[in-house]
């Protein structure tokens, strides 16, 4: 899950929960955990509008919470001490992620050339 390479002012909910894989719901509940990092300014309307740091943080505590198990208060504690640690991790997955996406693919095209030879 890699933030999107065209960095917007600011986010909805739903457009912050469409980036990291989750619920609007999950994206509000770790915006009120978090105050301390994730600070959403509100449009006229009431409704959080998530800034690029803001929606770095959420990236953060997903990869914390969700692929490496931590609880909240890990994640917390994890947020103060280890910043680029976290980062490095997030940034070695997304990589891997790709890698597996391209492999994927590569096999999907083998066994499509593989498909059309038999058929001959």
């Amino acid at each position: 899950m890699e933030m999107e390479k065209d960095i917007k002012m600011y986010y909805s909910v739903s457009e912050a929960a469409g980036i990291i894989g989750e619920s609007t719901t999950l994206v509000r509940y770790w915006a009120n955990q978090f105050p301390e990092f994730i600070k959403p300014a509100r449009n006229k309307k009431g409704n959080r509008m998530f800034t690029a740091s803001d929606m770095d943080y959420l990236v953060r505590i997903h990869s914390l919470v969700k692929e490496s198990g931590m609880t909240l208060e890990g994640a917390r504690q994890a947020l103060k001490t280890n910043k680029n640690k976290i980062d490095s991790r997030i940034e070695i997955a997304g990589r891997l992620s790709k890698i597996r996406s391209d492999l994927v693919e590569i096999l999907k095209r083998l066994d499509e050339g593989d498909s059309e030879n038999e058929s001959r």
